[in-house]
């Protein structure tokens, strides 16, 4: 009786006060910086539109870019893997939570027998008379099944599987962020590359009508064999360079179609016109290395397994402590007729009260909390460096932005007066005033800083997506509302 009374208050105490064992959970403190290095450089540069952030790629005025970024969101295999992921976590949490609350279920049955006589038993029932071999049992039941929390190991148990599932939100929305950016870059880059091949075939063409011309001179006695040759080395030159800028863009449109969904090929007419590299906007609302803690939903991951490493502590302390149960039957059972089955007479009833204690068990248990400590040590510390990197990642997209914009302005104003150069050139040559190796030269300047230009612009506009990426754009701020610490 002392016992019971023991026990039940402790119990009663316990469930009242809602004490579970092991560290609560306290988000760590990561010092960052109060700004970017390349904050300020960013902020000053000039461009046509300012990006909004939950739609950045829409910001760079290509309404074909906006349209496949919007398709792979919608097609995504990755995002479609995610999204199995949440709804895992979900019915994992949602285990948890049940754990937490009593179980019940009904039981019926009813059975037919025929009584054997030549066994002890049947000897004896059979020595009665009006034994009857047959027999009829009848029985339904309801039991109900509840393991006290005393302790807090099963509250602990919700708390890692509410954190895994709020992680797996946040890894939805971090594919999410990663297919968006991913698309952008594959398709800035077809454009790139078909602007390339574009300065090449305008080239190989130049490079033609050159040894066309020189042909002609070399028929009438005004050109050495030597001038033919080299015009038709530099122009095979050309031409090697566009197998090279096909393959390149033959992947690039393979990876599109495969980020979409769709088997190669498939988008591959849509994109048969050559567009224009798309511009970079103005990325005005960076926010700071602080912000991406909470903006960042890959940091977020990172955070929530923290904290689900936290309370698997918890559990695994728990393990300590006697585990307490309660378990109940009330039913009815008969063997008469199914006409007595719910009377008085019939009716039982059962209470257990259930005591689990690992109480030699504690060496194995020391392992285990040494192990769920260990592991939330190696959370903490990927956490950690998530940050840095988150903000390594930042700082590296702004310097590539601002200084491949500038090498392309750069670059611009060269092939401006290059172009002018290579026609001056080639006005001198028809008039013997220089030979044809300076307009073999000026053709073979324009063509490199051409080519130049095409990948600073390119590198340019992979950049401010990078950019983008690595700020936590492209995602709903309610998203990350959802995925905060509740």
């Amino acid at each position: 009786m002392l016992l019971k009374r023991t026990l039940f208050t402790l119990v009663v105490a316990s469930l009242s006060a809602g004490c579970a064992v092991g560290p609560d959970y306290i988000r760590p403190d990561t010092p960052m910086p109060d700004r970017y290095l390349g904050q300020t450089a960013v902020e000053q540069r000039h461009a046509n539109a300012t990006a909004d952030f939950t739609v950045w790629w829409g910001s760079f005025g290509d309404p074909q870019l906006t349209h496949f970024v919007t398709l792979a969101l919608e097609q995504n295999l990755d995002l479609a893997q995610a999204s199995a992921r949440v709804a895992q976590a979900r019915a994992g949490l949602g285990a948890a939570n049940a754990a937490l609350l009593p179980s019940g279920n009904i039981n019926a049955q009813g059975a037919r027998a025929y009584q054997s006589v030549e066994t002890p038993l049947g000897q004896v029932l059979n020595s009665r008379p009006n034994f009857d071999r047959y027999g009829n049992a009848y029985e339904a039941n309801l039991g109900v099944g509840w393991e006290l929390d005393v302790f807090g190991g099963v509250r602990r148990g919700r708390e890692a599987a509410l954190a895994e599932y709020q992680a797996s939100e946040a890894g939805a929305a971090a594919t999410r962020l990663a297919v968006a950016a991913q698309t952008a870059d594959i398709y800035i880059s077809i454009r790139g590359l078909q602007t390339r091949l574009d300065v090449a075939h305008r080239q190989v063409q130049t490079q033609q009508e050159l040894l066309s011309t020189i042909n002609l001179l070399y028929g009438k006695g005004l050109a050495a064999e030597l001038q033919v040759r080299q015009v038709e080395g530099a122009l095979a030159q050309v031409r090697a360079s566009v197998p090279v800028l096909e393959t390149g863009l033959d992947t690039a449109m393979n990876a599109l179609d495969v980020m979409l969904g769709t088997p190669p090929g498939t988008h591959r007419k849509e994109l048969a016109n050559a567009g224009v590299i798309p511009v970079a906007p103005q990325i005005a609302s960076t926010g700071s290395p602080g912000d991406l803690l909470r903006r960042r939903p890959d940091l977020i991951v990172a955070e929530r397994r923290l904290a689900a490493s936290n309370a698997r502590i918890g559990m695994a302390i728990a393990e300590y402590y006697p585990k307490l149960s309660f378990s109940g039957l009330i039913g009815s059972a008969t063997s008469l007729s199914s006409g007595n089955l719910f009377t008085s007479g019939a009716s039982q009833a059962a209470g257990v009260l259930g005591l689990r204690w690992r109480l030699f068990d504690f060496g194995r248990i020391n392992a285990q909390i040494d192990l769920a400590k260990g592991q939330e040590a190696e959370a903490l510390a990927g956490y950690r460096l998530a940050a840095l990197r988150a903000t390594e990642d930042v700082e590296n997209a702004f310097s590539a932005l601002v200084k491949r914009e500038d090498q392309a302005d750069i670059l611009g104003q060269g092939v401006d007066s290059l172009s002018r150069a290579r026609g001056a050139s080639f006005a001198a040559y028809q008039k013997g005033v220089v030979s044809l190796i300076e307009v073999l030269q000026a053709d073979e300047n324009l063509l490199r800083a051409s080519d130049m230009r095409a990948q600073a612009q390119t590198e340019s506009a992979r950049a401010a997506v990078a950019a983008f990426k690595a700020l936590g754009g492209g995602w709903q701020p309610q998203e990350s509302e959802a995925v905060a610490i509740r």
